[in-house]
């Protein structure tokens, strides 16, 4: 077994996260799920096959994989979503590159491309993310961040890249896809509102049309047919919808500040004389 520890943050994922365990259990004697609360069995899934499932309420992504890394036992560290499989082709990568012993560089960005409903594989022309997702636990660790799901390195660390992609199974269909988008941009807006970030207004009328243009063009769902214009769109309502949250929470500030100072509330009625 390698010096890997691979960790996995989960909520009812009971029927994808079999695919996700299955395919790194030749990389690890220690893989831990952390789970915020499923109904489905994903618990019992992933015991069954071998891994550590321990609760923690969820507290957003980037706490919950801090959460996550404290629990595991080794000094490399491989994360995955449940959604997430490693091809066989990545983990005999993996295996190579500790097969002399300790690689050289501390962490090693890896592709997730995405794969939409009805198909095999990723598309010649899938969009594809490069996050660093294998790193020793001494050279960095999760952000803290409630939606930014991204490693911060230590200065001076050096990091790799490696040429196999996970196969990122995130779309159950279009309906589940909004659910989920939904809920993030809730965690977004308030993450905005922690950081103390303002985005101008202006923009509650430019984003949707954007952020199609971003899917559907940069991110090439052009090449996917009719699927691909319908996830683009989903993306796009998602970014509208951070936006829209973004905006009325900031709303609501201010009107409170102004009841709070005397001014938008009701009339006052004057105190009778005494």
């Amino acid at each position: 077994m390698l010096p890997i520890s691979v960790f996995i943050i989960a909520k009812n994922e009971a029927d994808r996260i079999a695919d996700t365990i299955q395919a790194i259990r030749s990389l690890t004697d220690d893989l831990v799920v952390v789970d915020s609360g499923s109904t489905d069995g994903t618990q019992e899934v992933s015991e069954a096959l071998g891994a550590r499932v321990i609760f923690n309420p969820w507290s957003g992504y980037g706490p919950q994989k801090r959460f996550a890394e404290e629990q595991c036992r080794h000094p490399w560290l491989l994360n995955l979503d449940a959604d997430e499989v490693v091809p066989s082709a990545l983990a005999a990568e993996i295996e190579a590159l500790f097969a002399g012993g300790e690689p050289p560089r501390q962490a090693y960005r890896i592709g997730i491309a995405e794969i939409f409903p009805g198909e095999s594989a990723p598309h010649p022309m899938a969009y594809t993310l490069w996050p660093v997702r294998l790193y020793r636990r001494d050279a960095g660790r999760y952000s803290p961040s409630l939606v930014h799901d991204r490693v911060d390195l230590t200065p001076g660390t050096t990091v790799g890249t490696l040429r196999n992609v996970v196969h990122h199974w995130s779309v159950r269909s279009l309906g589940d896809q909004i659910d989920k988008l939904n809920r993030y941009s809730d965690q977004q807006a308030i993450d905005l509102e922690k950081r103390g970030i303002s985005i101008p207004t202006w923009r509650v009328f430019v984003e949707l049309p954007a952020a199609f243009l971003k899917a559907y063009v940069g991110r090439r769902h052009a090449l996917r047919g009719t699927y691909g214009f319908l996830t683009a769109m989903n993306y796009a309502i998602s970014r509208h919808l951070r936006m829209a949250k973004h905006y009325e929470r900031r709303r609501i500030q201010s009107l409170r500040r102004l009841k709070a100072t005397g001014f938008g509330g009701a009339p006052q009625t004057p105190k009778a004389e005494d």
